[in-house]
């Protein structure tokens, strides 16, 4: 599926050949003209289809856009010829001056809720208890999208209208925003195998990918509204605007799970009805698992626990469903929810929690961040205590003040954010907050330069910042140096061992061995590790330099372009900035670096230690022709630094995460959560001996 990316039409002014709809229909007749209109309209359905359900598209979206605007001119020109479900109804229509309501002909009811193993366990009992059967029931599992649930009606294959859930009998008619959704088919596919039904009720879960949405926040913020707690909120909000043309700005998506009444049409299981949708246009969510056992079903649900956070969208659990349609009207229904259906729920992600108190940390570069002290929450199952609060504007933007109940968020790895504050919990004894004006570590001034919006401490000897340094020297991206912790970076810096990176190379087994929880084998393996580092490729040496603006990418840029580390010191800003991805920022920061003495003093340091830089000796080949790889698990002949160093040697790239640019995945031993990202994405999956092949080893 093409998620997260919607081709979303801004409506033009018609080319000069197009203004004047006398001159149109004096160039063609008013069938021929209908003619063209209603191939255009065709085109664009297929090609939705194509992009949206099928992810296989056949034009560019430059030749999308250009017949869209073609269609949008025609219709401008000639508004009589306009239709209800014309593809340029995905732009909005007239504001409405409040929403009607409509009965759903067959009530959209709640499902009961599972929170454990145990309750999916019995609820499989009680459905055979009930058919009164000892057989293995077959059910199909899907990912429950944290989204608005909607049912849109078609009729002779043609959308005429769309509602919300509402009550579960009557909803609100929100056709005109729905049509928005470029995800959805304005028009059914049909094919001789796959006739329409005259009238199908169809169901599905409205939804705001995850990047969509921070964008959309960002945009609102910028313009000074206040930002959406979370994508469900977001979704809703957006499908309940008067005016549609402000829904059409907004990244909507639709998954589809269901049907309420269809005239024509019996189906025998629920995936036979799914792979129907499928096949008239709509789309359907690449990770459902059909007719599997209840065991199935729960390891189903832990693997969707677990990658849940590598997802384009939000999911909150999983819907269970007996698959066989005979056997779900045997079941029937309570007042409230089906009996054949369950919901198993994921933990939260985002929970309220009282904000105790504010403290100041220090970063590498300086950069004093504000950090969230909190009552313990737990939140999708770890204890909560400290969240980030960015910077100061971030606090004043949410008006965060100390002891506000606050929602707080954990997605992944991500580091726990305030989303929002409770302000109706209030009850006047909160404090606003105030950064410092003296550094909280080494009490040195800080300053905010003009036009950012972070506070640093300016004392480059603050030992905070040489932590978090030494730290970002040992990182993976860097040196990959095993065993540096945390909080062996605070005992070596504390200690007085380690005043710069570079005095890493000068530790011995000995000095390490009498640390706090280090015995002489620990040490040994770090010693070791600290010795291995030595051989480094130039793009990993530069990263480690920790020079501001320069990550992993910017490194590898400037390692492809210098053979030596001489050329690099020598170089202007203005000769950096002629490297394609080096901007006059990142230039200036660059060559500032090296035009400070001290820095200069610890890289010739790091070079008398033995640190051997390994530089590109012949030009790269074009073996990969700039193919993304992404590397998951353990690599048996290689470590997957050295799998990265060949990869980028033969013209490919290598990325942290897995995306629909990723061309292939090298799966190792014990794979992590990138391998079901991959299969969710149908991302290629390559396991160790392809990947030699591959490199012609």
């Amino acid at each position: 599926m093409a998620s997260g990316f919607q081709r979303k039409t801004i409506p033009a002014k018609p080319p000069d050949s197009l203004q004047d709809g006398d001159e149109i229909m004096s160039m063609a007749s008013e069938s021929k003209l209908i003619e063209k209109i209603e191939k255009l309209r065709n085109a664009l359905h297929h090609h939705n289809y194509r992009y949206y359900v099928l992810d296989d598209p056949e034009i560019s979206d430059a030749e999308y856009d250009r017949m869209m605007q073609e269609l949008i001119s025609i219709e401008e020109a000639h508004p009589e010829l306009v239709s209800p479900d014309s593809p340029t109804a995905r732009v909005g229509a007239a504001p409405l001056e409040k929403f009607e309501t409509i009965s759903h002909t067959l009530p959209m009811l709640s499902l009961e809720n599972g929170f454990a193993d145990e309750e999916i366990v019995l609820f499989d009992e009680r459905i055979r208890r009930f058919l009164k059967t000892d057989q293995t029931i077959s059910y199909t599992a899907e990912p429950k999208m944290d989204g608005v649930a909607v049912e849109v009606v078609y009729e002779n294959g043609r959308i005429v209208t769309a509602s919300t859930r509402g009550d579960g009998v009557t909803g609100e008619v929100i056709t005109a925003n729905v049509k928005t959704i470029a995800t959805l088919p304005l028009l059914i596919q049909t094919t001789e195998a796959s006739p329409a039904p005259n009238h199908l009720e169809v169901r599905g879960e409205v939804f705001i990918g995850i990047e969509e949405f921070k964008l959309l926040n960002q945009e609102r913020i910028s313009n000074g509204l206040s930002a959406f707690a979370n994508p469900r909120n977001a979704a809703a909000g957006s499908l309940r605007q008067l005016d549609s043309k402000i829904t059409a700005g907004r990244p909507l998506e639709i998954f589809f799970y269901g049907v309420g009444y269809v005239e024509g049409i019996v189906f025998e299981s629920h995936w036979e009805l799914l792979q129907s949708l499928e096949a008239w246009g709509f789309r359907i969510n690449s990770l459902i698992r059909p007719r599997i056992t209840i065991s199935d079903v729960l390891s189903y649900c832990r693997q969707l626990s677990e990658m849940r956070h590598q997802l384009s969208y939000d999911i909150d659990g999983v819907v269970i469903k007996v698959d066989s349609i005979p056997l779900q009207q045997q079941l029937g229904a309570t007042t409230r929810s089906p009996r054949w259906a369950i919901a198993y729920k994921f933990q939260a992600i985002q929970e309220t929690t009282v904000l105790e108190n504010i403290e100041v940390q220090v970063g590498r570069t300086g950069v004093l961040t504000p950090v969230a002290h909190l009552k313990p929450v737990n939140v999708a199952g770890v204890t909560v205590s400290r969240a980030t609060l960015h910077n100061q504007d971030e606090i004043e933007k949410k008006d965060v003040r100390i002891g506000d109940t606050v929602l707080v968020q954990r997605a992944g790895d991500v580091i726990p954010e305030v989303v929002k504050v409770i302000v109706s919990k209030r009850n006047g004894s909160e404090k606003k907050f105030a950064m410092p004006q003296a550094c909280p570590v080494c009490g040195s001034a800080v300053v905010r330069i003009e036009g950012e919006a972070a506070t640093r401490c300016i004392n480059s000897a603050c030992l905070a910042q040489l932590k978090e340094r030494i730290k970002h020297f040992a990182s993976k991206g860097a040196y990959d140096i095993d065993g540096l912790g945390d909080k062996l970076v605070d005992q070596l810096v504390e200690k007085g061992l380690v005043s710069s990176f570079a005095d890493l190379f000068d530790l011995d087994v000995q000095t390490v061995a009498a640390l706090d929880r280090m015995g002489t084998k620990s040490a040994e393996n770090l010693i070791d590790a600290i010795e291995s580092g030595k051989q480094i490729v130039f793009a990993r040496f530069l990263y480690a330099l920790g020079i501001r603006h320069v990550g992993e990418y910017v490194a590898g840029l400037l390692a492809d372009k210098f053979d030596s580390l001489e050329l690099l010191v020598e170089c202007s800003a203005e000769n950096l900035m002629a490297i394609e991805g080096v901007g006059p920022i990142v230039a200036k920061s660059i060559a500032g670096f090296f035009k400070q003495n001290e820095n200069l003093t610890v890289i010739q340091r790091l070079l008398d230690s033995g640190v051997k830089i390994k530089f590109e000796t012949q030009k790269k080949t074009d073996l990969l022709d700039a193919k993304m790889f992404v590397l998951t698990g353990t690599l048996q002949s290689m470590t997957r630094r050295q799998a990265s160093e060949m990869i980028e040697a033969a013209g490919g790239k290598v990325s942290g995460s897995v995306s629909r640019n990723t061309d292939y995945v090298v799966a190792g031993q014990s794979p992590g959560s990138k391998l079901a990202k991959a299969q969710e994405l149908g991302v290629e999956v390559i396991d160790e001996a392809a990947f030699i092949d591959m490199m012609n080893l």
